[in-house]
C-alpha cells in the first residue's frame, strides 16, 4: 500500500509542476543557446592568421629558383648570370659568346674516344661530379656508359652549326643543331652519354637500349634531366635527343621528373609563384 502511495504521490508532483515533454525540450533547447559563447574577436584573427599561412605555404614554389637575368644586345636576348647551375638556354635566350665556365674539370668516367684530353670531355666541377656518381651507379646495375660530348666552346658550336647548314640546309640545322651562344654545352652542365649498343653514337636508337631506358628513369636521382624529351618538341625547339642530359641539382631534377617537365616548363611554373 505505501509502494501505490509514492507513486501517485510522485506522478502528482510531476504534473503540478507543469513539465510536460514540450516543456522539458524547450528548456534543454534553452540551456544550449544560452551555452553558446562567441569566438573572442582576438581568437578569430588567431584562426584567421592561421588559415592565412597554411594558404601561403600551398602557394609556395617546393624548391628556391633563381631565374636568368639578361639584357638585350642587338637582336638577341642575353644571360647576364651565366654561372647559374640552374641557367635555361635556349632559342630565346643566349649566352654571351666569351663565355667560359671557370670550374671545368674532366670527370673520372669512361668516354667514348678514350682518354683524350680534350674540350668536349670537360664539365663544370659540380656536374661532374653528379656525373661520376650517375656512372657509377649505372655500373652496379650492370651497365656500362660512355660519355661522348660535354662543355663545347662557342667558336666550336660555331664550326658545328655552319657544318649542319652546309651539308642540310639552314633550316634544318636550326632544328637539329644550336645556334651558337644557344647551345647547352657552353654551360659546361650537359653531356651527351651513349652506349657500345649503338655503336657509341647519338642516334636515336639510344632510346631502346637498357642503358637508355635506365638513364630516363635514374638520372634524376643524380641530379640530371633529359633536357629534350620526346613529345616536346614544340615546348624545347629541338629534336627529341634521348642521349643529351643537364645537370640542374637533385632536388629541381626530381621534381620535373615527377612532373614530365621540360626545362622551360619548370621555369614557366616557377614563374607563376
Amino acid at each position: 500500500m505505501k509502494k501505490l502511495f509514492i507513486g501517485i504521490s510522485i506522478l502528482f508532483l510531476f504534473y503540478s509542476t507543469g513539465c510536460s515533454n514540450e516543456n522539458v525540450a524547450n528548456d534543454v533547447d534553452q540551456t544550449q543557446d544560452d551555452t553558446e559563447v562567441e569566438i573572442p574577436e582576438n581568437e578569430a584573427d588567431v584562426n584567421n592568421s592561421v588559415n592565412e599561412e597554411q594558404s601561403e605555404k600551398e602557394d609556395e614554389f617546393p624548391v628556391q629558383v633563381v631565374f636568368n637575368e639578361t639584357e638585350v644586345i642587338g637582336d638577341q636576348t642575353v644571360i647576364s648570370n651565366p654561372e647559374n647551375l640552374m641557367i635555361l638556354v635556349n632559342k630565346q635566350f643566349s649566352l654571351p659568346s666569351d663565355y667560359i665556365p671557370d670550374d671545368l674539370v674532366r670527370p673520372d668516367v669512361a668516354f667514348s674516344f678514350g682518354d683524350l684530353d680534350i674540350e668536349k670531355s670537360y664539365m663544370r666541377k659540380e656536374a661532374a661530379q653528379a656525373l661520376e656518381e650517375l656512372f657509377a651507379e649505372a655500373k652496379k646495375a650492370g651497365l656500362n656508359l660512355y660519355a661522348v660530348s660535354g662543355y663545347r666552346s662557342f667558336s666550336r658550336q660555331e664550326q658545328i652549326f655552319q657544318n649542319e647548314v652546309n651539308e642540310k640546309g639552314e633550316e634544318y640545322a636550326l632544328e637539329a643543331v644550336a645556334y651558337p651562344g644557344q647551345s647547352e654545352h657552353q654551360t659546361g652542365l650537359a653531356m651527351d652519354i651513349s652506349s657500345e649498343a649503338v655503336g657509341y653514337l647519338l642516334t636515336e636508337q639510344f632510346e631502346q637500349t637498357d642503358e637508355g631506358i635506365w638513364l630516363k628513369e635514374n638520372a634524376h636521382r643524380f641530379g640530371f634531366i633529359l633536357r629534350y624529351p620526346k613529345g616536346k618538341e614544340e615546348i624545347t625547339g629541338y629534336q627529341f635527343e634521348p642521349w643529351h642530359f643537364r645537370y640542374v641539382g637533385k632536388e629541381i631534377a626530381e621534381l620535373i621528373y615527377e612532373n614530365d617537365w621540360t626545362l622551360e616548363e619548370f621555369f614557366d611554373h616557377a614563374n607563376e609563384y
